[in-house]
């Protein structure tokens, strides 16, 4: 649980609101005035497409050695770009912790508004994203989370665990008709808690279908070459299976590969992160990859939003409350041929 924004509230103002209220309420008893019982007016400013106040965002990522890592730059340059009220300070971007310090530090010292900051290593740049919160520079943290919420004033991210448990309840609605349905899991880097999340989620899902037993679990590393061998390896082992959750669609590229050359179609597959050859593939219907759940890189575009929002002193259209929320958990929706057309220009490369 994320605890709740440390920043003054403009809700102070709403006191002497309640008490002229209270009084009100008193003299209203005998009236029959109707604007006696009428609420006040909603004076909240919420952000919007409108010009405002000019804010500076300085944007601190990993380097862009993945397709999802350069569809998130690209979701913040391109929104950014959609307000003339913004001004956008990114950085080359690095996987080298020290490297990525020095460049968020660089971005305080020129006193950006606001910092939107997706760090390499969440725990290893927690002390930087301090070191701005403390300089009166609010973060918004992007996905990979600070090991404190001191260090950031929003966090914003993908769900890893509700990746698991949609592609476990869609692989389990497919099969649920099917005695001894067998699955296997091409998992993403077993070093990092995000792989771990996916993987318990698709378990805790399974156990909602008694017909169906995991039969194997392979670790690849995220790249398409690791994931033609895994996937490879898994053919070989498992001469018979009904379903494959692959983790990652990058590495899906590769595994798609290792099935081709088997010669392999007895199963369905579902894949992970929404990038723009799985969406394809899927509309195509023509090969197992029948879906995929999202890890949406858009995130990246609403985090700018945030950010505006925030160096405007404004709260988010559509929500009641006078400030951005503390943290915000994206959906990890299934896209499959009824409904990829919907997504298709949200596919990254």
């Amino acid at each position: 649980m994320r605890l709740p924004s440390r920043f003054t509230s403009r809700r102070g103002l709403l006191l002497g609101t309640a008490a002229v209220s209270a009084g009100a309420l008193v003299t209203g008893c005998t009236s029959n005035d109707p604007k006696d019982d009428e609420p006040a007016a909603d004076t909240r400013p919420a952000a919007d497409d409108k010009p405002g106040k000019q804010v500076t965002i300085g944007f601190a990522g990993p380097q862009a050695d993945h397709g999802w890592l350069n569809a998130i730059n690209d979701n913040a340059q391109n929104r950014a770009k959609k307000y003339s009220d913004v001004t956008l300070e990114i950085t080359e971007g690095s996987n080298d912790t020290a490297q990525q310090i020095g460049q968020i530090e660089t971005l305080i010292n020129k006193k950006v508004d606001v910092l939107v900051v997706l760090p390499a290593d969440g725990k290893a740049l927690t002390q930087v994203g301090l070191q701005a919160m403390r300089a009166g520079i609010p973060v918004i943290n992007l996905d990979r989370i600070f090991n404190t919420p001191q260090a950031y004033r929003c966090w914003i991210g993908g769900d890893n665990y509700g990746m698991g448990l949609s592609a476990g309840h869609y692989i389990g609605e497919k099969l649920k008709g099917k005695s001894d349905a067998r699955v296997i899991e091409l998992a993403g880097l077993d070093n990092l808690e995000l792989t771990k999340q996916r993987t318990q989620g698709f378990d805790d899902a399974l156990k909602n279908y008694p017909n169906i037993k995991k039969v194997a679990r392979q670790a690849a590393d995220f790249t398409v070459e690791s994931g033609q061998a895994k996937m490879a390896q898994l053919l070989q082992a498992q001469s018979k299976f009904d379903a494959l959750w692959n983790h990652d669609d990058d590495q899906g590229v590769g595994a798609l590969r290792a099935i081709e050359q088997a010669g392999r179609d007895d199963f369905m597959m579902v894949g992970g992160a929404g990038a723009l050859s799985a969406f394809q593939a899927i509309k195509q219907d023509n090969g197992v990859l029948k879906a995929t759940v999202l890890y949406p890189p858009t995130m990246a575009a609403s985090a700018i939003d945030l950010a505006r929002a925030l160096g405007q002193s404004k709260g988010v259209g559509g929500l009641a409350e006078y400030e951005i929320p503390a943290s915000i958990t994206l959906y990890s929706a299934v896209v499959d041929k009824e409904n990829v057309d919907q997504y298709m220009s949200t596919g990254f490369r």
